[in-house]
């Protein structure tokens, strides 16, 4: 096995990236058997005394994030590794809620790079990487989310105490199959001989019930087990043992909300209704129908060379497929209902989403359209874009630009201050656009 003899422990961690992203020979490579070696090997296949794993579509970062609140608000030590992250490698691996800095995760590297036996890709040493850091940081609770998949993901090497599933929706069809049926399939590799299992998908294909059935899972069923409603003011959750009523709303889509709730009746932890509370209140994660707040939009207005004053309501959101553009929507037509002022969208995807159904899904809310170009192999530049909305909506009004800034700065320009400029499609383009705030 070769290892690179010019990175240190002390080396930069973009030179610790660029080195993981070029050291194998394929960008994703599935399969656990080369990561297995190498964890079993350095004793990294149990982190903590409980891990939850978390798979699904959309809603894992949400979910994650809720029961990370949790947890701490309990006083347990928890540590969280989820992707893709937004603006630093740092966000992959939380403890105790929070990033750790380069050094740890370069001397991490070091460690790994060392003692490992095969070629490794990106996530694959990164998960290692997370495992290590874990394991030293003595936690009571890990929470995994699955990068792509279940079955074959890196993450799945580690023998869970429960396993979560938040959504499941047509996406990664070069790796997962092109139907829910093989796609729930993969999903379903993380689910273990007789352990508990949470699933908030109210339709459940029947390929996840199968294999939960051949495990013995214990199954939690949305709809079935558990379940929640809302009305104007609150929401309420309930199941046969428990009913928690008047819950605040929170940062983050009730059924990921609701999907935590059921995972916390099957912890053997007795957590408050108070903590939930709590919790429901406090939590929020980056990227996730986020408004931009005064602090950012000062920023933003020194960055535009305009009056704070006159800059409309900006939110960003990583939603990128058909599932997430579906919930989009629920949230653009509430608060399109309380604005007389323009829905417009800065949106820039990869080449391989389904951008048509993300447009079919917002089409009827948003009133202008820039189309942007991301960069890197996967990235779709803004005129394809285009094209793609345009067969969805022939008479659409809409542009293509260069970047992403490019179509930030156009459609910010022509903004009055009662409309909306939504920057979506992809977490690359709510980064590119972060980092003009930070």
């Amino acid at each position: 096995m070769k290892h690179n003899m010019n990175l240190k422990a002390t080396s930069p961690l973009a030179e610790w990236l660029s080195y993981l992203e070029n050291s194998h020979s394929k960008a994703i490579d599935l399969g656990l058997e080369r990561i297995k070696k190498v964890a079993a090997k350095l004793d990294l296949l149990t982190p903590a005394p409980y891990v939850i794993t978390v798979g699904g579509t959309n809603g894992k970062g949400t979910t994650c994030r809720l029961l990370e609140t949790i947890l701490l608000n309990h006083g347990l030590r928890v540590g969280v590794y989820s992707s893709p992250h937004l603006l630093r490698y740092n966000e992959r691996v939380r403890i105790q809620n929070q990033d750790l800095p380069d050094e740890v995760h370069t001397a991490s590297f070091a460690f790994i790079e060392q003692n490992k036996t095969e070629s490794l890709t990106y996530f694959e040493f990164s998960t290692l990487s997370a495992l290590h850091l874990f394991k030293q940081a003595n936690l009571d609770v890990v929470i995994l989310e699955v990068g792509l998949g279940g079955r074959l993901d890196a993450t799945n090497i580690v023998d869970s105490n429960l396993a979560v599933i938040t959504s499941i929706d047509i996406d990664h069809t070069d790796f997962l199959g092109d139907t829910r049926d093989a796609i729930a399939f993969e999903k379903a590799g993380i689910f273990r001989e007789n352990c508990p299992l949470v699933i908030g998908e109210p339709n459940v294909p029947n390929s996840m019930l199968a294999q939960a059935a051949r495990l013995h899972c214990k199954v939690s069923l949305r709809d079935v087990d558990w379940s929640f409603r809302q009305n104007n003011e609150n929401w309420q959750w309930q199941s046969s043992k428990k009913r928690l009523e008047n819950l605040p709303f929170c940062q983050i889509p009730l059924m990921n909300a609701g999907t935590a709730l059921a995972v916390l009746e099957q912890l053997p932890f007795d957590i408050s209704e108070q903590t939930v509370r709590q919790s429901l209140q406090e939590v929020e994660l980056v990227g996730r129908f986020q408004m931009i707040k005064a602090d950012k939009r000062e920023k933003l207005a020194s960055f535009m060379a305009k009056d704070i004053k006159t800059l409309p309501t900006v939110i960003i959101d990583v939603g990128h497929n058909p599932h997430a553009a579906t919930y989009l929507a629920e949230k653009l037509s509430a608060l399109k209902a309380r604005t007389s002022g323009k829905l417009i969208a800065v949106c820039g995807m990869l080449k391989d989403k389904d951008a048509s159904g993300v447009f079919k899904r917002l089409m009827s809310l948003i009133d202008e359209w820039h189309c942007v170009t991301l960069d890197g192999y996967r990235g779709q530049c803004g005129a394809d874009l285009l094209s793609k909305l345009v067969s969805v909506s022939p008479a659409v009004k809409a542009v293509a630009e260069d970047s992403v800034i490019d179509g930030v700065k156009a459609a910010l320009t022509n903004a009055s201050s009662n409309d909306i400029v939504l920057v979506f499609g992809s977490f690359h383009t709510v980064a590119e656009f972060c980092r003009v705030l930070e």
